[in-house]
C-alpha cells in the first residue's frame, strides 16, 4: 500500500506575543503525513509514505527533505526547483489558536507533476488552498484523477481559509469533492462556504450529491460524521492541556486514514476514536504532528 500526500511544505515559525516559540517544518497536508509516517510508516513496513510537493533548491529545502526522510516519508515525488522554500508565521493568540502570514518565493517555476502509479487499496490525501490555487490545481486534479481510476481511496480537507474568497472558491472545492471518497471539513469551512454551521443541511444540499462520506469537526466540540442513511455525533475527548491548535484538524485526517489503514474496513466509531486520539497528542505540544513514540493501542 501506498500513502500519497499532496501540498505545499513550510518553515511553520510559531509566535506567541511576538517571541518565537518553535521553527518546524508544516503544511496541511505535510502535518498529516508526518504523523502518518511516524505510526504507519514506522510500524508497517509494507505501506510506503510519499509527499507530492515543491522546495526550493535552498538549505531549508534540504532541512526538510532530511526531516521527511528520518520520518519514513519518501522523496522521490519531492521536485527541487531554483528559489526559495516557503515560510510561515503562525501567530498563537490567548486560546494558542493560530493566525497565520506566508512568506513566498515571489516568481516561482511552474507546479512540476512527478510521474506516480497508483493501485486498488492506496490513499491519497488532499486539500487546502493548495488544492484550488490556480498555479497548482490542474496539476493536483491530474494526480486525484489518476489515483480515483486506479482505484485508491481519495481523502479531501477542505480546510478553506477566510482570506480566501467564498464566491470564487467554492466552484473549485466542490470539484474536489466530486473527485473525493471521504470529505472532511469544519464548521469555520462550511460556513464560510455555504452561510450556515448546520453540517446536516450542508450535507444533504451540498455534499451527499457528490460525495456519500462527509466529517464535520467542530473544535473542541462533537464531531459528526455523515454517510447515506447515517448521522452520528461524537464528543470530543477532554482534558488535554492545549498548547497550541496548530495541526489539530491535520491530525485529525491522519488518525482517520490510520485507522482505515489498520481496520481494513470502513467503521465510523473506530476512526472517530483515532482521529481523536491524533488531534489530542498534537494538541498538547508545538509540534505540528503526534510524538515519535505515539502509539495507538
Amino acid at each position: 500500500m501506498t500513502i500519497t500526500g499532496i501540498g505545499e511544505i513550510v518553515l511553520d515559525i510559531v509566535l506567541k506575543q511576538l517571541q518565537p516559540q518553535a521553527a518546524v517544518p508544516g503544511g496541511s497536508t505535510f502535518n498529516a503525513m508526518v504523523s502518518l509516517g511516524r505510526t504507519a510508516g514506522r510500524d508497517c513496513p509494507d505501506i510506503k509514505l510519499q509527499m507530492v510537493s515543491q522546495l526550493g533548491d535552498d538549505s531549508l529545502g534540504d532541512i526538510i527533505a532530511t526531516f521527511m526522510q528520518q520520518n519514513h516519508i519518501g522523496t522521490d515525488a519531492l521536485v527541487r526547483v531554483k528559489g526559495q522554500s516557503s515560510i510561515a508565521l503562525a501567530m498563537l493568540d490567548e486560546g494558542n489558536n493560530a493566525s497565520y502570514e506566508f512568506f513566498r518565493d515571489p516568481n516561482p517555476p511552474a507546479f512540476e507533476v512527478p510521474e506516480l502509479e497508483f493501485k486498488k487499496g492506496d490513499i491519497l490525501l488532499f486539500g487546502s488552498f493548495f488544492a484550488i490555487n490556480p498555479a497548482t490545481r490542474d496539476q493536483v486534479r491530474q494526480l486525484v484523477r489518476k489515483a480515483r481510476e486506479a482505484g485508491a481511496l481519495v481523502y479531501y480537507d477542505i480546510n478553506f481559509r477566510k482570506n480566501h474568497s467564498a464566491h470564487d472558491s467554492l466552484p473549485q472545492i466542490e470539484q474536489n469533492i466530486a473527485l473525493s471518497d471521504m470529505v472532511r471539513g469544519s464548521s469555520d469551512d462550511i460556513a464560510a462556504l455555504y452561510g450556515t454551521v448546520d453540517a446536516a443541511s450542508v450535507y444533504q444540499k451540498h455534499i451527499a450529491p457528490l460525495c456519500k462520506h462527509f466529517i464535520c469537526t467542530r473544535g473542541a466540540r462533537e464531531t459528526e460524521v455523515f454517510s447515506p442513511g447515517i448521522h452520528s455525533t461524537y464528543p470530543v475527548p477532554q482534558g488535554a492541556k492545549v498548547v497550541s491548535t496548530i495541526g489539530a484538524g491535520d491530525n485529525f485526517n491522519a488518525g482517520s486514514i490510520y485507522a482505515l489503514v489498520k481496520s481494513k474496513n470502513f467503521e465510523w466509531d473506530t476512526i472517530v476514536a483515532t482521529a481523536h486520539r491524533f488531534s489530542q497528542n498534537v494538541v498538547a505540544s508545538l509540534y505540528n504532528y503526534v510524538d515519535e513514540d505515539f502509539i495507538i493501542t
